[in-house]
This record gives C-alpha cells, sequence and structure tokens, in this order.
C-alpha cells in the first residue's frame, strides 16, 4: 500500500515513540526523512541517525530519540506544516520563528533541507515542512 505523506508518517512514529519513552524508532528510508532527520539531529533534537541495511528490499532509518537526564524529551513539540493537500511556501525574510527562536522550523530549499534559522541567513526560501519545540 502506498502511503500519501510519509513525512507526517515520521513525524507520528517520533511522537509515539516519545510518547512511550522509546531509546529509537525504526522507520523505511529515504533520501527527504534521512535529511530531516540529519537536521534534528544538527539543532540537538536527536541523539543519533543511522541506516540500517537489515536485508529487506528497503533500508531502515533508525532514530535515536534524545532525553535529558530527569528523562524529559528533547523534543516537546512537533507539528507537520506542509502539506500534500496544502503546501505552504515562504520567501527568506517569512520563515518562520519557533517560539521566538526556542524552537526550529525545517525547510526544504534549492540548497537542501535545513533549518529555518540557517535559511534566513543564507537568504533563501523553500516549502517550509515542520516545526519543532
Amino acid at each position: 500500500m502506498t502511503m500519501t505523506d510519509p513525512i507526517a508518517d515520521m513525524l507520528t512514529r517520533i511522537r509515539n515513540g516519545i510518547q512511550v519513552r522509546r531509546k529509537s524508532v525504526d522507520m523505511p528510508a529515504s533520501k527527504m526523512k534521512s535529511s530531516i532527520a540529519l537536521t534534528m539531529k544538527e539543532e540537538g533534537y536527536l541523539a543519533d541517525v543511522e541506516v540500517v541495511d537489515e536485508g529487506g528490499p528497503r533500508n531502515v532509518l533508525r532514530l535515536h530519540l534524545k532525553y535529558d537526564r530527569d528523562g524529559n524529551p528533547a523534543i516537546q513539540e512537533i507539528v507537520r506544516i506542509s502539506k500534500p493537500g496544502c503546501r505552504v511556501y515562504r520567501s527568506a525574510d517569512l520563515v518562520p520563528e519557533v517560539r521566538r527562536g526556542l524552537g526550529v522550523a525545517i525547510v526544504t530549499t534549492s540548497k537542501g533541507v535545513m533549518s529555518g534559522r540557517k535559511a534566513r541567513e543564507m537568504g533563501i526560501g523553500g516549502e517550509i515542512l515542520c516545526s519543532i519545540f
């Protein structure tokens, strides 16, 4: 069965994994999901990202979730913004600040997937994929 929104599926798997306090979450790998996960790791929301070859038809993307010493997750909220039915594009000066700079928006641009902060610095707009706090 085909999936209409694999990015929303990825974010839901992360959200569900955090709710049950899992150390890692597995999902089918793709270039887009890998680049989103690497951006989340750069921003400090994930402990590690790895692509595992389990011998099946597709590789598996394994995301190691990050928690503090008290067991609180690094990701408090993760929301999909641009959806297949309603794409959201913004120019560089209109890329949103999440929670006044405490969170991060993930943007796909002509230069690749990056955080909203980096896109504003480079002066590049694009599609706003999700926001994380």
